[in-house]
């Protein structure tokens, strides 16, 4: 299995994909509904896999919406986040 394709937590995976410049950050809009997988609330621990729709709301507005074709559970270099 490739580490891209490995299931990871939605908390961790909000701050590799730098949504977030700490896990502890992310965690924090996780359980304060700020963020939802496949239309539905998440908790800190949920498992996000490839594929999944992922929506990440700041202040008053949908921030982003992104369906992912890879989840690291490591958080690379600017390039690999901008795409």
């Amino acid at each position: 299995m490739d580490e891209q394709d490995e299931p990871v937590r939605i908390d961790k995976w909000l701050w590799a994909a730098r949504f977030f410049k700490t896990r502890a950050l992310a965690a924090e809009a996780v359980g304060g509904g700020k963020v939802e997988i496949r239309g539905e609330r998440a908790k800190p621990s949920r498992i996000v896999r490839a594929g999944y729709r992922i929506t990440v709301r700041r202040g008053l507005r949908m921030d982003r919406h992104r369906e992912e074709c890879c989840a690291a559970a490591r958080s690379g270099g600017a390039g690999a986040a901008a795409l």
